[in-house]
């Protein structure tokens, strides 16, 4: 009886969960998703590789930046800390609130701004 009476005070509500993909929900305000890179602000100093606790950031050589190395990062690999985007002294690196990172391969992962 217990059981049929819940149903009956949750039977009209509405429910709280989404049917995405369909239905997408906003990111909360502080959301830390994918990088963008700007290698036109690039200095290829390497802080955001040393500063990377998950070692998710390599520093490959470039002819675009002024130092001669540029960021690739490994999106596998990243913990979205945000430490990158603190230390970069020329705004390079910023994350958006893009959330949809599901790969079937990880080399689609890895992000290299040429």
């Amino acid at each position: 009886m217990a059981m049929l009476r819940e149903i009956w005070r949750h039977f009209f509500k509405k429910p709280v969960t989404v049917k995405y993909p369909f239905e997408k929900l906003e990111p909360a305000e502080r959301y830390r998703g994918r990088h963008e890179f700007y290698i036109d602000r690039c200095v290829g100093c390497g802080l955001c590789a040393k500063e990377c606790p998950a070692l998710a950031i390599e520093m490959v050589p470039s002819d675009k930046t002024v130092g001669g190395k540029k960021p690739v990062f490994y999106l596998d690999r990243c913990i979205f800390c945000q430490q990158c985007e603190r230390i970069c002294p020329r705004n390079a690196i910023k994350l958006t609130k893009f959330y949809e990172l599901a790969a079937y391969d990880k080399s689609e992962l890895v992000l290299d701004i040429s």
